[in-house]
C-alpha cells in the first residue's frame, strides 16, 4: 500500500497561499516572455503537465520544477536568498549563545 503525504494533500494555509502566488508569478513570467507551456516544458526538459502544476502552485510539484522555471526565466537568483541564515532574525537571536553545526538528539538517562 502506498503512503500518501498529508502535507501535499493539505498543506498549511500560508504554505498553500505562497505556492499559489509563486505559481501565478511563474505563469506571468512565462507569458511576458511569450512562451507557451510546451515551450517552457521543453526549455527545462520536462513535460507540460509539470509546468501546468507548478503554475497552479500544487504542493506535489517537485522543487526542481520550480527551480528550473526560475532558471528558465532568469530569476534563479531569487531562490538563492530563500532561508538566508543572515536574514533569520529569530535564528540569529537564538544563536547568540552558542553556534552549533548540527543538532544532536539528547540521550535520556533513566532516573533511579
Amino acid at each position: 500500500m502506498v503512503r500518501t503525504n498529508k502535507l501535499q494533500q493539505a498543506p498549511p494555509y500560508a504554505v498553500e497561499r505562497s505556492l499559489k502566488r509563486l505559481g501565478d508569478n511563474l505563469r506571468r513570467a512565462r507569458i511576458r516572455r511569450n512562451l507557451t507551456i510546451a515551450d517552457a516544458a521543453e526549455g527545462i526538459g520536462t513535460g507540460p503537465r509539470a509546468v501546468m502544476d507548478a503554475e497552479k502552485g500544487k504542493a506535489s510539484t517537485g522543487m526542481v520544477v520550480y527551480a528550473a522555471l526560475l532558471w528558465l526565466y532568469d530569476q534563479l537568483h531569487q531562490l538563492e536568498v530563500l532561508a538566508d541564515p543572515l536574514q533569520d532574525e529569530e535564528g540569529l537571536i537564538l544563536e547568540r549563545g552558542k553556534e552549533r553545526i548540527r543538532v544532536r538528539k539528547r540521550s535520556i538517562l533513566p532516573v533511579e
